[in-house]
C-alpha cells in the first residue's frame, strides 16, 4: 500500500510519522508516479517547525522528488508509462512513495543524470538560476558575500558566480568550513559571527564593500551584510536557517541606497515557459560536470526525522535524500 509521510501538527522531527494512505487514479492532465528519491530542504524544515505555515494540516510535506511515471490520464499526454521525471512544487505531498501530479509540473529527465543527484539538487540548482540571471544579473568582475557558502544552495552558487567570473566571499558558521567554502569557488571565507566580521570584510574590498549579497542565514546574518554592501548595493535574502529577520527600517536602506529583494523561487516558475528552460540549465550543468558536490546519503523515508535532525545540525551538507 502506498505510504507517505503525514503531517499532523507543527513541531520537532517526530512529528514526521508513515501512515499508509490511498491514492487516486490520474485524470486529464495528471501523472501517476512512483518516487524514486525524494529531495529534502531548509524550506521543508521551516514548514515542519511552522516558521512557515504554508501546508494545510493534515498534509504531506516535501517540495521535489524524482519517479517512474506508472499511469497516464485521459489523452492527450505528454507523458508514458516508464518515463522518469523530476519535480518541483508549492503544492508539497513529496514525501511519499506514491503520488499524483499536474504534469505541468513535471519534467522529463535525460538518461545521463541520475535520480539521486537531480532529488538533491533540483531545487537548488534552480534557485541558483533564479538569483543569478533573474534576481540580480551577474557579471564577470563583480564582487559577492554568499553565507552559508557550504550549504547546499550556497556550494552551488559560490560555484557557478566562480565560473562567470565574479570574485566570490562565503561566510560560513565554523572554522572546519573555511577550507572547504574555498574549494567550492570562494577566494575568502570567514565566520560570520566572528565579532571582527564587518572589519575584516571592508579589508577584503579595500574599503569598499560588495556589490550582492546573497544571504540565507537570516537574523544572525542580515545586518552584517547590509553593513557590508557597497554604495547602491543589493542585499537579496533567500532563506533564513538562523530565524526570521527583525523588522527593517526603511530609513537604513538610504545611508547608501540600497535595495533588499526577498525572492521566491514558485513565483518565478508560474511561467510555464520558463520552468522548462530553468531545469534543461540546471541538467546541462550537471552534465557538464562543472559542480564539486558532496556524497550523498540516502535515508528511507520511514526515518524522515533523522533526516530533519541532520539537516538543521548542519551535519547533513545539503546532500540528503529519502528512500520511499
Amino acid at each position: 500500500m502506498p505510504k507517505a509521510i503525514v503531517l499532523r501538527e507543527y513541531g520537532s522531527p517526530n512529528g514526521l510519522q508513515v501512515e499508509d494512505v490511498t491514492v487516486a487514479n490520474p485524470e486529464l492532465g495528471e501523472i501517476l508516479i512512483r518516487q524514486t528519491a525524494i529531495g529534502v530542504n531548509f524550506h521543508d524544515v521551516y514548514v515542519r517547525s511552522g516558521l512557515y505555515k504554508t501546508l494545510s494540516l493534515p498534509g504531506i510535506p516535501g517540495l521535489e522528488a524524482t519517479g517512474v511515471v506508472e499511469a497516464v490520464g485521459p489523452s492527450p499526454s505528454a507523458f508514458k508509462i516508464g518515463d522518469r521525471i523530476a519535480y518541483i512544487t508549492s503544492g508539497y505531498g513529496a514525501y511519499a512513495s506514491h503520488r499524483i501530479l499536474q504534469e505541468k509540473l513535471a519534467v522529463k529527465l535525460p538518461d545521463y543524470i541520475s535520480d539521486t543527484l537531480v532529488a538533491t539538487n533540483f531545487t537548488r540548482l534552480l534557485t541558483v538560476e533564479m538569483l543569478t540571471k533573474k534576481v540580480t544579473q551577474l557579471e564577470a568582475g563583480q564582487t559577492i558575500l554568499v553565507t552559508a557558502a557550504t550549504g547546499g544552495v550556497g556550494r552551488l552558487l559560490c560555484q557557478q558566480a566562480h565560473a562567470m567570473g565574479v570574485r566570490v566571499i562565503g561566510s560560513v558558521s565554523t572554522a572546519e568550513k573555511v577550507d572547504i567554502a574555498k574549494r567550492y569557488g570562494c577566494l575568502h571565507a570567514l565566520i560570520y559571527e566572528q565579532p571582527d566580521f564587518i572589519d575584516k570584510m571592508m579589508d577584503i574590498t579595500d574599503g569598499i564593500g560588495v556589490d550582492v549579497v546573497y544571504d540565507s542565514v537570516g537574523v544572525k546574518t542580515f545586518q552584517n551584510s547590509l553593513a557590508v554592501l557597497k554604495y547602491l548595493g543589493h542585499m537579496v535574502s533567500f532563506g533564513q536557517s538562523s530565524g526570521p529577520v527583525n523588522p527593517l527600517a526603511i530609513s537604513q536602506l538610504a545611508e547608501k541606497s540600497l535595495t533588499v529583494t526577498r525572492p521566491i523561487l514558485f513565483h518565478y516558475l508560474n511561467d510555464e515557459d520558463a520552468y522548462p528552460v530553468m531545469a534543461s540549465a540546471a541538467f546541462e550543468a550537471f552534465h557538464k560536470g562543472s559542480f564539486v558536490l558532496p556524497d550523498l546519503q540516502g535515508i528511507s523515508l520511514e526515518n524522515a526525522d533523522t533526516a530533519h535532525d541532520q539537516l538543521e545540525s548542519g551535519r547533513g551538507g545539503g546532500s540528503i535524500y529519502l528512500i520511499p
